[in-house]
């Protein structure tokens, strides 16, 4: 069966973006990238790279970890605000969204109902390739999705922000979880990939 996995930047006090939720990597963003960082996810995690990214780093690959992105609609309008109606045409593609009634792009797919019912059906469908489910962000739907999940892996960087947009809701349900460490990358710029698998005792 697929993995749903978490896949997402935190900073050392555990937001993935600031208040108003902008990307932070973005224009008159405060959040660096070092080309360290960058040089590890072309090499591990190339699919990840929004489309634009991909043409500019000329990463033509295939995907190595995930085949499946999925998202929530704040997370997706990031992308429309910059006239970028699908980020990852090399993937499938879909939303969680209450609000959008039409796909701005028909390569995108609209989730309207529960979100993990959904999940469960992705991590039914055969993969193919055995490759996983990637959840994007953001904080809402990674709450909602929260026991779905069952591999974290968080590029966390040498920065604290104060407050933020959190790793999840705060809405999520209370629900203490174990997580084994089973992979790490520190890199020289001080940011680190680390990777955990649900425990089974969870």
């Amino acid at each position: 069966m697929r993995k749903l996995v978490y896949y997402i930047a935190s900073t050392l006090d555990g937001f993935i973006a600031g208040p108003d939720g902008a990307d932070p990597t973005g224009p008159g963003g405060f959040w660096p990238i070092p080309e360290d960082y960058l040089a590890h996810i072309v090499a591990e995690y190339p699919e990840t790279l929004p489309a634009p990214a991909r043409a500019a780093l000329s990463v033509t690959g295939e995907s190595k970890r995930f085949d499946t992105v999925i998202e929530g609609r704040h997370t997706y309008e990031i992308g429309l605000k910059a006239d970028i109606t699908d980020a990852y045409p090399h993937l499938r593609h879909l939303v969680v969204t209450r609000t959008l009634s039409e796909s701005p792009d028909p390569a995108v797919e609209l989730v309207t109902g529960d979100p993990v019912a959904k999940v469960r059906e992705l991590k039914q469908e055969d993969g193919g390739d055995g490759k996983d489910i990637w959840l994007i962000g953001g904080g809402e739907l990674a709450g909602a999705l929260y026991a779905e999940i069952d591999e974290l892996i968080i590029k966390l960087s040498p920065l604290t922000v104060g407050n933020g947009i959190p790793l999840f809701s705060p809405r999520a349900a209370f629900d203490p979880r174990r997580w084994e460490l089973t992979g790490h990358t520190v890199l020289g710029s001080g940011a680190a990939f680390l990777t955990y698998a649900r425990s089974s005792d969870a």
